[in-house]
């Protein structure tokens, strides 16, 4: 059995608890949070810190579910101590944490679970040649969600670090080139906190490729989903679908589950952290600075609309 601690048992850490306890080859040896919100397995240790925790469990992996801000150091820190890494997203906000990376880094791996939907795999070790990408998000946030951490930028990042960088990353990892141009509009209503609640951008690519995101949380209307259409020059359409893209190219009836894609995780980060090949839907450290990168471009170049908030939520 390989030994896990997790970092960070809040909303986040709830779900990789349930995805480890299924796991056959996992067991959580220990949990690091000074406030555990989420309900821990009957005898799991608890550890105030991850600084504590670390020496005394020697985990072959760690698994750290914090927010943005103490996430890389955690992890890096997890890496110098000889444990393969998984990162929740995004891991930071500053393109420039991650590069040029530290010694350790190859051990840190950012693993968005939606990645490991079916057909990703093959569409990622051999990516189409993509004309245009289409990133859809509507989902309803409301007050709960956004306090603590989530209440400031500085902490949680924007919807586009929060929500759409699911879609938004894994449309970057298909579609190799530079950003040339960017047009966004940034909409404030309902001041629920400093994040937004609506951001569209066009990000234009060089060689013609484009990039439109529509995101939002203030969803009112139907149902709630996260989806990728990908245009292709031969002129077909792939369609990543799903609540949060887990049917992948699949049929969504068939979705697998948030547990089983989790566990396909840890499984990757393992292998990989053990010198085997990279799977082709892991995200290494390195590697997220693209995403970032363009993110923040999209933030710094859009036009944001304070509009007086219709609810509160």
């Amino acid at each position: 059995m390989r030994r896990v601690l997790l970092v960070g048992a809040g909303e986040v850490g709830a779900k990789h608890l349930m995805a480890l306890g299924s796991a056959e080859d996992l067991v959580v040896a220990g949990v690091a949070d000074p406030a555990p919100s989420a309900a821990l397995p009957v005898g799991t240790p608890l550890f105030a810190s991850w600084q504590s925790a670390l020496p005394v469990l020697s985990p072959e992996l760690v698994v750290v579910a914090t927010p943005p801000g103490p996430a890389l150091t955690v992890a890096r820190a997890a890496a110098a101590a000889g444990a393969a890494v998984l990162v929740e997203k995004p891991a930071t906000l500053s393109p420039a944490a991650v590069a040029p990376p530290r010694l350790g880094d190859e051990r840190i791996f950012v693993a968005f679970q939606p990645h490991f939907a079916p057909g990703l795999d093959h569409l990622l070790a051999q990516p189409p040649d993509i004309e245009r990408a289409v990133v859809s998000l509507a989902v309803r946030r409301d007050l709960p969600y956004f306090r603590g951490w989530r209440a400031r930028y500085a902490t949680a990042g924007g919807v586009l670090h929060q929500q759409a960088i699911h879609g938004l990353a894994l449309a970057l990892r298909l579609m190799p080139a530079d950003v040339e141009a960017v047009a966004a509009t940034v909409t404030h209503r309902r001041a629920l906190a400093e994040t937004e609640d609506h951001v569209t951008a066009d990000i234009t690519l060089t060689g013609g490729r484009s990039v439109h995101v529509d995101a939002r949380v203030d969803h009112l209307a139907g149902p709630p989903h996260h989806e990728l259409v990908l245009s292709l020059t031969d002129g077909r359409h792939l369609h990543v679908r799903g609540r949060n893209l887990e049917a992948g190219l699949g049929d969504a009836a068939a979705a697998p589950t948030h547990e089983h894609l989790r566990r396909r995780m840890y499984a990757a980060v393992l292998e990989a952290a053990a010198g085997g090949p990279l799977h082709p839907c892991l995200f290494p450290l390195t590697a997220l600075r693209r995403p970032l990168e363009v993110i923040e471009h999209v933030y710094r170049d859009a036009r944001h609309i304070r509009a007086a908030h219709t609810t509160a939520a």
